[in-house]
């Protein structure tokens, strides 16, 4: 069954009531514009009612559109969150294999660090010993000093320095007896000193050589010159020859410019270098 409209039942009721009862004009104008202002009133309900449905579909609209909004978001917001979930991981991996490193690196200055400090002390040691060893042979060898011996520390090392006029005759080979002498007190401060290696090396002036037999130049002046301090001390004083080198450098490491005579009498010398044993030195530098 139909629902009858509002106006069509006030319709209906007054005409009832016409029917029944005759009105007044008054009373009748009175019921008609109270029927207007019912009629006003539903069209007014009709209208917002429309109103409430278009907002109803409208809100239904931004609520699927913030429903696919929202899904999306979460579609992002888990693909971040696995992103960074593998991230995490990798960094993880990657601070692991940095920390392995630094600690290895860590492991290996401790190491050179050691080895500095053994290598440092070795040093230390060496320049004591050779310090002593310095002092020992200038108070040994004080009395040639007069003489053109000089003892003098150049590179770690002890340098001796005797002249040819301390030890040969112009132009020999063959040592006299101040140069014995001064040969004999050296190695009596050598054979206290085993760790000491010994070099002897011979030097001349630029001078050529006239009348010296075989002695051809001054490379074989040089050379003969310094096997025979060699000999003297290895076979005459004893000093272990494992620890003797004889070389010859001629004229080719002047200590002055061989123009004058005094300056050619300090080129034409013996030089025995002394220096300590480095085994342990090296040793360590080779790890």
């Amino acid at each position: 069954m139909k629902y009858l409209s509002l106006p069509f039942i006030v319709l209906l009721f007054v005409t009832a009531l016409s029917s029944c009862v005759v009105l007044s004009p008054k009373k009748y104008k009175a019921l008609l514009a109270k029927q207007d202002s019912l009629n006003m009133g539903w069209s007014q309900s009709q209208q917002s009612n429309m109103s409430l449905e278009e907002r109803i579909n409208r809100l239904r609209k931004d609520t699927a559109s913030l429903n696919s909004q929202l899904a999306e978001l979460n579609a992002q917001y888990s693909e971040m969150e696995g992103n960074y979930t593998k991230l995490r991981s990798n960094s993880s991996n990657e601070i692991n294999k940095l920390s392995g490193n630094l600690n290895k690196i860590s492991e290996d200055l401790k190491k050179r660090e050691q080895r500095l400090k053994e290598v440092e002390e070795i040093l230390r040691k060496r320049d004591e010993a050779t310090n002593q060893l310095k002092a020992k042979l200038q108070e040994a060898l004080l009395g040639f000093t007069k003489n053109g011996l000089t003892v003098e520390i150049k590179n770690g090392k002890v340098y001796v320095s005797l002249t040819d006029k301390l030890l040969f005759p112009s132009g020999s080979i063959i040592i006299d007896e101040k140069g014995k002498q001064a040969l004999t007190q050296l190695a009596a401060v050598l054979k206290q000193q085993p760790e000491i290696n010994i070099a002897v090396e011979g030097h001349t002036d630029s001078q050529k050589i006239n009348n010296l037999g075989q002695i051809k130049d001054n490379w074989d002046l040089s050379v003969l010159r310094s096997t025979s301090v060699v000999r003297f001390l290895t076979e005459e004083q004893k000093v272990e020859s494992v620890r003797m080198t004889a070389t010859g450098k001629g004229e080719f490491q002047p200590l002055g410019s061989n123009a004058t005579a005094d300056s050619r009498s300090k080129n034409r010398r013996i030089e025995i270098v002394l220096s300590p044993k480095l085994d342990e030195l090296y040793d360590l530098i080779k790890q």
